[in-house]
């Protein structure tokens, strides 16, 4: 009998990476592969590599080399943004022997490794308790900061029916929470959409009402977002459908017309404010997250003190916060009046200072509430007390047995703020389902609530879903 073929995978960048690098697992399972084990070596090993930055780009190089020293005897294929925009200079990168620049092209680069059959979809999202669903790629955009449209040029969206398969086979596998995701997901559906009627138009609001009406247990979460895109259809899906969570991640980068302008944004600080405010009409205390890029080339403290005015008046519950680093082959990257780097780190540390404020204000709206809450872990501050991710994508802290709740959802009343964190108690589930025990029996629906001594850790160690994430973004 032959030996099993082993395989090794490893992502860098962002959730449609992650969710591409799952799809490419799955296909090397299905025909006949297993994943390598701790210190295994691997007959195969697929690097999924990313290009936002120059230091992705180096980190990406720097993977495939100790891959290679780690498996010597191992093909490795590469591919990814990465491998789309440099595919000469990662092929001479030791151990290569397939770059995949063009991932529409994935069956036939893979069919050298063995892979015939390609699975319609995932089934399952390795190391996560949520579950990423890609739904579109490509950007049409042009901002002057961001290589990403250069190397994922061609909007393509998934059908609405490939999704909706997907996602039962998602929470038929216990997943409660599906993160909606793609390279400019407020795009989704335009090319399906095109040269047809507007009655039957498949736009992103279209497919929130799809799944919707699907059967099971589960939250939906989207990702990032235009704030542009943002219009009354889409509010009003949102307002209307209880299973999409009240969480808008609307990228920012500068709350500076001038700034935005020299990014080539789509908006000005004034129309970003009033469909943030139009949302929150709409909403009942909605989660606003979004992104902030400090020290953009001619950016004055003028430009900064709007940055920070925005946010105020935004009111967001939550700020990524990036310097601003020229990557070659932007318009950026040519621009001159390059901001000192102490100036952009004395920059930072002043919106990390507002972003706790704001995140203070947000979550003290909170108290009093019942929210929804994904666990994602045991608290790693108090025994006997379980921290996870709400609908509102606040980080809450409650008493409960973590063994018993990874991966599932709990209803909390939020009753305090402290340090960054909500603390809450739990509720009755509602109708959620109880979690089964190993031997297939079930705890209360109150288990939260239940000092269990006497069920062991080591008893539940096949029953834990896989690593936690408390970063959506």
């Amino acid at each position: 009998m032959s030996r099993q073929q082993t395989c090794r995978l490893v992502t860098l960048g962002c959730k449609v990476n992650q969710y591409e690098t799952q799809y490419v697992k799955e296909a090397l399972e299905t025909n006949g592969y297993r994943e390598a084990g701790a210190g295994e070596p691997a007959d195969l090993c697929v690097v999924n590599t990313c290009t936002v930055t120059a230091e992705g780009d180096a980190k990406s190089r720097q993977t495939v080399r100790r891959l290679h020293q780690a498996n010597p005897a191992a093909a490795i294929v590469v591919m990814g943004c990465y491998a789309t925009r440099a595919p000469e200079t990662v092929a001479r990168l030791p151990g290569v022997v397939k770059v995949v620049a063009d991932k529409t092209r994935l069956a036939e680069e893979l069919l050298d490794f063995g892979v015939t059959t390609l699975p319609a979809g995932i089934s399952r999202f390795d190391g996560h308790q949520r579950a990423f669903v890609k739904v579109q790629d490509g950007c049409l955009l042009k901002c002057a900061y961001c290589i990403i449209p250069s190397v994922r040029p061609h909007l393509r969206s998934r059908p609405a029916g490939e999704i909706c398969r997907e996602v039962e086979r998602l929470v038929a596998g216990g997943y409660e929470e599906i993160v909606l995701t793609g390279v400019h997901l407020g795009h989704y559906g335009i090319d399906l959409s095109k040269g047809r009627p507007k009655a039957a138009w498949c736009r992103l609001w279209h497919l929130l009402q799809r799944l919707g009406r699907l059967p099971g247990n589960f939250r939906i979460r989207l990702s990032s977002l235009e704030a542009a895109e943002v219009r009354d259809d889409l509010v009003g899906v949102l307002a209307g459908q209880p299973r999409v969570c009240p969480h808008l991640h609307l990228c920012l980068q500068s709350g500076s017309d001038l700034i935005l302008g020299l990014m080539k944004r789509r908006y000005r600080s004034a129309g970003f404010l009033e469909r943030c405010r139009r949302i929150r009409q709409a909403l009942d205390r909605p989660a606003l997250t979004t992104d902030v890029i400090i020290g953009f080339p001619g950016e004055t403290e003028a430009d900064f003190q709007a940055t920070c005015r925005v946010l105020r008046e935004g009111g967001f519950s939550r700020v990524h916060i990036f310097s601003y680093s020229p990557r070659q082959g932007t318009a950026a990257a040519e621009m001159k009046h390059s901001i000192p780097p102490g100036v952009v780190a004395e920059r930072r540390e002043r919106l990390l200072a507002l972003e706790r404020v704001l995140v203070q204000k947000y979550q003290q709206t909170l108290v009093g509430m019942d929210l929804d809450v994904m666990v994602e872990g045991q608290d790693p501050d108090t025994p006997g007390r379980v921290r996870g991710t709400s609908c509102r994508y606040a980080p809450v802290a409650f008493e409960g047995y973590a063994p018993a709740l990874v991966g599932r959802r709990v209803p909390v009343r939020a009753e305090r703020v402290a340090g960054g964190l909500v603390f809450g108690s739990p509720l009755p589930a509602r109708g959620l389902e109880p979690a089964p025990l190993p031997d297939g029996s079930h705890l209360s629906r109150h288990v939260w609530r239940m000092p269990l001594p006497q069920i062991s850790e080591t008893s539940w160690s096949e029953t834990l879903a896989p690593g936690g994430e408390t970063l959506l973004h």
